[in-house]
């Protein structure tokens, strides 16, 4: 078992709360884990450690918003997605923590910013966010590549599911389910390129409960939001975790 000190069993116990909390009411806040996960252990072996938590998530938010997913839209995300994962098992096979990281805050930032200008300008809505195929792949991509390299593609979707102008409910539910596929099919990527290490499996053990408790906290928290109110929170969160990549 890996050893930790006191306050990194604090650190990691308050990261796998907010993954919970991200899974059924925050989409995009679990890249605050992320970054906690890599500051307490190895970068690269705690994408694969966060991985199984953020399935434990996955497990739990696909179950509650079952109903509300938008199947078609999720369907249309496959193709784009899959290049994604592919480039960004490989970029996470020949990059070092530093290049990575800071990599996906740039993308992250460069993304949020021209995201929000062209919904501005009304180039970027609804109808085209869900059917154009250029628009749909370029996210698509990016969300896999950031996903399979630092466990960060909730901020992408996030702002996928922001242009298409998703309401809070359905929103929710597609990424939950967005990401249950994209985590469990990561596994195998993570095994193969070593990540996933035994060491860590007891200490997951112990977190496990703690993501379950969060995502049904976060199931009685999202239904005091309004629509404005976790659009602009999810956004602010997306800056946030961009930002603390650049660091």
């Amino acid at each position: 078992m890996i050893e930790l000190t006191a306050l990194g069993w604090a650190a990691l116990t308050a990261a796998a709360l907010l993954i919970g909390v991200a899974k059924t009411a925050l989409p995009g806040a679990a890249t605050i884990s992320v970054a906690v996960f890599a500051a307490v252990l190895p970068a690269r072996e705690s994408t694969a450690a966060l991985l199984i938590l953020l399935i434990v998530g996955d497990l739990v938010a696909v179950w509650i918003y079952r109903r509300q997913v938008d199947v078609p839209a999720l369907l249309r995300l496959i193709p784009s997605v899959v290049v994604g994962l592919i480039l960004g098992a490989l970029f996470l096979a020949y990059s070092d923590d530093v290049v990575m990281r800071r990599s996906i805050g740039v993308i992250l930032l460069t993304l949020t910013a021209l995201t929000l200008y062209l919904m501005k300008k009304g180039t970027l809505s609804s109808d085209n966010a869900l059917a154009n195929p250029r628009i749909r792949g370029g996210y698509g991509v990016l969300g896999g590549f950031t996903s399979m390299a630092a466990n960060a593609g909730g901020p992408v979707m996030t702002l996928y599911f922001v242009a298409a102008r998703f309401d809070m409910m359905r929103f929710i539910a597609t990424q939950a389910w967005f990401f249950f596929v994209i985590n469990v099919v990561k596994v195998p990527f993570s095994i193969g390129l070593g990540l996933l290490k035994p060491e860590v499996l007891p200490a997951l053990a112990i977190l496990t409960p703690v993501v379950l408790i969060g995502a049904f906290a976060g199931r009685r928290w999202v239904r005091r939001f309004d629509q404005r109110t976790f659009t602009r929170v999810v956004i602010v969160l997306t800056v946030i975790s961009s930002l603390y990549l650049l660091r």
